[in-house]
């Protein structure tokens, strides 16, 4: 019996005058999980995309169970089984978790005239739930949930829509170390029905822990295709950037300065309770918890996106009012958003016009742009973050996520703000484009900056952090100094015990 449930055969699609899918040959089994690995803009998301009928390939076919299919559209890819969940969660956020499960499949009491069975949907929901693990009122709006709750939603949507193939693009980018084994349960129980799963991901360690397969990507190839069982990490890494990974956090250890951050008993929305921290010049303070913890809560205080109830913030020893992201600004703030699609870019104006957004005073005289030093400047950031196509009058909407996120990150690093807020900087972009990323964050230090590091990732913290802050419920439990670090301790605050 043949267990082939999808093959691409010799697929290509030119998607820009720079980057094109050349000759995708790749199979998926029935309950499988496959990663798919590759540098940011290697071609990983675009190949998913001609799978999705997102990008209508340009020649080469594609088989679903044996047969030749002709996918020109998302809504033809459905209807044979495929299901993309997307980095960035696309539920609906102010309806129920049962209205998103069943959004394609609602049960109706009369089809005819649309009239919904709520309570069959209510109940076909809470079984869903029950078996994928979510001890949640199928009720809830999807608004109050956190990222990992919202992933088991949209597995659910797709599970609900008797989806075949099931892909993953960067499915832990948004969850912490506590949540990635429920999505791992998911997963197997997937495979165990005979859903075939493509998983996207920079994160090599969790490649042996949920793939039976890895196909290797790189400049829009597939180059090597391999059992989890024959493969290596450190082989992957190497094909992917082309060197070997030696040193994966290049901490420097400065001499620290003054107190430049002082932040005594805020509290904010009613969540933030408390919150007292210091930050001193060139240094990097890890701020870390569980999802929802209030870590992205304390970076929008700061910045002036959330109101402050109480409490008190200092800059180089003066008291601000921090009103407004414009009151942080003006006191030489940067905050690099978790978020870089809603708050971090404009897609639609070019790559150069989106780096100099965050500092028109500085290529800008008397009220005119000097073009020529704001491209100038672009082109150098563009060249220290190896952000491809590497092409600065492109549009924004062409890069890759991965890309996008370092486009952000050079954002406000050309800003020349001596305080940078960093919100989960490296989520979603490969090995070789975090080390840029510390390596830009050293340079930053070098040059007087001091940096506030929120992650879900406890050794970029251990590796890149001075100091560690652990938060449990909008309140900061404990700071370890970098003598006290260690991955079962910090997991031991965010949980509290």
């Amino acid at each position: 019996m043949n267990n082939i449930i999808l093959k691409i055969e010799n697929i290509n699609k030119k998607l820009s005058e720079y980057f094109s899918l050349k000759n995708i040959n790749i199979e998926l089994n029935k309950g499988e999980v496959h990663a798919i690995v590759g540098e940011n803009g290697s071609g990983k998301s675009s190949l998913m995309n001609v799978l999705c009928g997102i990008y209508t390939k340009d020649s080469g076919s594609i088989y679903i169970d044996g047969i030749l299919a002709n996918i020109d559209s998302p809504s033809t890819a459905k209807k044979l089984g495929i299901t993309i969940i997307h980095q960035e969660s696309s539920l609906f956020e102010h309806i129920s978790i049962a209205e998103n499960v069943f959004i394609n499949t609602m049960p109706y009491l009369n089809k005819k005239f649309r009239i919904v069975n709520f309570s069959k949907m209510h109940s076909d929901c809470k079984n869903l739930l029950n078996r994928l693990g979510l001890n949640i009122s199928s009720k809830t709006l999807v608004r109050y949930l956190n990222p990992a709750q919202k992933q088991i939603v949209e597995i659910a949507r797709a599970y609900a829509s008797k989806s075949k193939i099931i892909i993953m693009d960067e499915p832990t980018s948004s969850l912490g170390e506590n949540e990635t084994p429920m999505l791992f349960n998911i997963i197997n129980e997937l495979k165990s029905n005979g859903v075939s799963v493509f998983y996207i991901t920079h994160k090599f360690e969790e490649l042996k822990q949920i793939c039976d397969r890895v196909s290797i990507m790189k400049d829009g190839k597939i180059i090597e295709t391999k059992s989890i069982e024959n493969i290596d990490i450190s082989d992957i890494f190497h094909v992917i950037a082309g060197f070997e990974l030696n040193k994966p956090y290049p901490k420097i250890n400065f001499k620290l300065g003054k107190e430049v951050l002082k932040i005594t008993k805020l509290n904010s929305e009613g969540f933030l309770k408390d919150i007292s921290l210091s930050l001193r010049k060139r240094e990097i303070l890890g701020v870390t918890g569980l999802i929802g913890s209030g870590g992205t809560k304390i970076a929008e205080a700061i910045f002036g996106i959330s109101k402050i109830d109480s409490g008190e913030i200092v800059i180089n020893g003066t008291a601000k009012q921090i009103n407004s992201p414009y009151d942080s600004i003006k006191s030489g703030i940067a905050y690099v958003t978790e978020d870089r699609i809603v708050n971090g870019i404009f897609p639609s104006l070019k790559i150069y016009e989106n780096l100099s957004a965050a500092s028109t005073s500085r290529v800008s005289s008397k009220f005119l742009i000097n073009k020529k030093y704001e491209k100038e400047i672009a082109t150098s950031y563009v060249d220290k973050l190896a952000i491809k196509p590497p092409t600065i009058n492109d549009k924004v909407s062409h890069l890759s996520g991965g890309n996008q996120q370092k486009l952000v990150l050079a954002k406000w690093i050309m800003s020349k703000s001596k305080i940078f807020i960093f919100d989960e900087p490296t989520k979603g972009i490969d090995v070789a484009s975090k080390i840029d990323v510390y390596n830009l964050m050293n340079e930053l230090l070098q040059k007087g900056a001091s940096i506030l590091l929120i992650s879900s990732d406890i050794n970029e913290l251990i590796g890149m952090c001075d100091r560690i802050s652990v938060l449990s419920n909008g309140k900061i439990v404990d700071t370890l100094p970098r003598q006290s670090f260690s991955a079962e301790k910090i997991l031991q605050l965010e949980i509290n015990k």
